[in-house]
């Protein structure tokens, strides 16, 4: 076995020979002295190959900036920690193991899911897109390109046998291989899988797919690392059949592991929208005064500098912004003053009236002219008795109701901060797929599940009158049982507070649309803005402007550095 090739930097060889089990035949394998394995977002270290505490501590301390590192297997942490304790800390994980027996049949993938392993450039980019989005630290794009044919380290990844798209990746090590370890052991790391998919079992696919990988090559037992309080994670490795185990981990104190040993107790009723901006404000070195977290209002402060924020709604937005913001029906005359397109409206009056405007559009939407959040809207309703039901719904939100002529396309979110285009993606309505055996309401349930622990009970799938409608347009109800495969769409709207996904557009963009973005903040005197759209294609020069959200939520636009920018605008000399 050559352990030169692991970039897994085994520095120097101890006296001696071990002895271990290599797919059931004896071999003879180096005792490697400091081992150390580079997974691309920081190093594994093997602290039972470390001669002392110091030189662990020594080793952690050279982290890299913008990884983790990870002492594994630490047995007396407190001596470890003495070396340096200012620098290291305890992590509060627990080690879960679960033994392995080549014999067992292996378990195959969740239906709809292929798992294999990293085999592209593209893989990688993948990857770190999942990272992104749940918070991770993404990994070095060259360092794994070189590990891909590492017998130490394995990356997978989660395939949508449909549409192609990664949803899910793990990564597993080969502790025999890396580190020479005698107790023939592995473990698995990073498991992650896209909050937005429709398919269930793709986390535990992937662990299944490692535990069958390791057992075939003849290791003991399959360790991880999970945090104490990851509930839902442990619930699904004891039910994979995983045990805890001894053993502590140790890392070093980074801006990156900053909650695990800073108390941050303040800001831990803040929604993810408040949440990122107030990181980003703490690792520049900004004070935060949390005044009312639920509402995710907050304050910052630097070198005399203070702002007070509700999530990205600052002091720069001014009253008559707010104003135009706010009321759909200023914000359209607004942009449209300013020859840029927007869709026909009108106010909701008479029975006769609202008719009329109905049958010189064929298809409307019927929204609160003062709701956000996708509340109390009604998409392509073409008869009037949805349209009477739709106006009942969206009054009971308060102010006038709108209507508008329906414009079919993709619902495009264009951020800008600082007049200028961060951020764009396509917003998609929320959908399930079917299995054949669930129906539609546990589809939906699960689905809801999925997408409210991803994004802090930021969105969930409405059980709803709109909902029914949609699945009446498609011969269904709450109790039908879709096909394996079949993908049905459950909402109208592409709103993520009502279970909507957002995929990354921005490269893509056209000038076209970058400008027209530009033009519609500066016209509403708005520094921070998102913009919604619908277009034909991102790529294109076709669109609607059919809203400007006052309060945009930074946290979904992953990889785009939105939280970034606004501190950027707001504390310019820390960028």
């Amino acid at each position: 076995m050559n352990l030169a090739n692991l970039n897994a930097m085994t520095q120097g060889a101890a006296p001696g020979m071990l002895a271990a089990q290599m797919n059931g035949a004896s071999t003879e394998l180096p005792r490697p002295r400091n081992a150390m394995l580079d997974c691309g977002w920081g190093r594994l270290l093997y602290a039972p190959s470390f001669d002392s505490p110091r030189e662990l501590a020594e080793a952690l301390q050279q982290e890299q900036p913008g990884h983790r590192d990870i002492a594994l297997y630490v047995e007396a942490p407190q001596l470890l920690l003495a070396e340096a304790p200012s620098r290291l800390f305890l992590d509060p994980s627990l080690i879960f193991r679960r033994m392995l027996d080549p014999n067992q049949p292996a378990a195959a993938p969740a239906p709809g899911v292929v798992i294999r392993p990293l085999t592209t450039r593209s893989d990688i980019a993948a990857i770190n897109r999942l990272y992104s989005m749940r918070q991770m630290v993404p990994v070095d794009q060259r360092t794994v390109w070189a590990q891909r044919h590492s017998e130490a380290l394995t990356y997978v990844v989660a395939e949508d046998e449909r549409t192609g798209e990664i949803i899910g990746s793990a990564m597993g090590i080969d502790h025999m291989v890396a580190f020479g370890d005698p107790a023939g052991g592995s473990s698995l790391w990073c498991v992650v899988v896209d909050p937005q998919t429709g398919l269930s079992g793709t986390g535990q696919s992937l662990v299944n797919f490692l535990i069958n990988h390791f057992a075939e090559r003849g290791r003991r037992s399959l360790d991880l690392s999970v945090l104490h309080d990851n509930e839902t994670a442990i619930g699904l490795y004891r039910k994979l059949g995983f045990e805890q185990a001894g053993g502590f981990v140790v890392k070093h104190k980074n801006s990156i592991n900053e909650r695990l040993f800073v108390d941050t107790a303040e800001f831990g009723g803040l929604n993810p929208y408040a949440r990122i901006i107030v990181d980003e404000a703490r690792r520049r070195g900004i004070s935060v005064d949390v005044l009312d977290a639920p509402a995710g209002i907050f304050k910052l402060r630097h070198c005399g500098h203070e702002i007070l924020c509700r999530e990205s709604l600052t002091d720069l937005t001014g009253g008559v912004a707010m104003s135009w913001c706010q009321d759909k029906v200023l914000t359209l005359r607004r942009l449209a003053s300013v020859g840029l397109r927007v869709p026909r409206q009108a106010v909701a009056g008479s029975v006769e009236e609202n008719a009329a405007f109905l049958k010189s559009c064929e298809a409307i939407v019927v929204k609160p002219a003062l709701g956000e959040q996708g509340k109390g809207i009604s998409i392509d309703v073409r008869t009037e008795e949805h349209m009477h039901e739709a106006i009942k719904r969206a009054a009971e939100y308060g102010g006038h109701v709108v209507l508008e002529d329906y414009c079919p396309g993709q619902d495009l979110r264009i951020v800008c901060i600082g007049y200028k285009v961060v951020a764009a993606a396509i917003r998609r309505p929320a959908e399930v797929v079917g299995d054949g055996v669930s129906t539609v309401l546990q589809l939906i349930e699960r689905q809801s599940a999925r997408r409210a622990a991803a994004t802090g009970g930021e969105s969930r799938i409405p059980v709803d009158a709109e909902t029914e409608r949609c699945l009446a347009g498609q011969g269904l109800d709450y109790q039908s049982v879709p096909e394996n495969g079949r993908e049905v769409r459950v909402r109208k709207t592409a709103n993520l507070h009502t279970g909507g996904t957002i995929h990354d557009v921005t490269p893509e963009l056209s000038p076209a649309l970058r400008d027209a973005a530009e033009t519609a903040a500066r016209a509403l005197r708005i520094p921070v803005v998102g913009l919604d759209f619908l277009v034909p294609s991102p790529e294109g020069d076709e669109y609607v402007v059919i809203e400007a959200n006052e309060r945009p939520g930074l946290a979904n636009h992953e990889p785009q550095p939105t939280a970034q920018r606004f501190i950027d605008l707001l504390f310019p000399f820390t960028a």
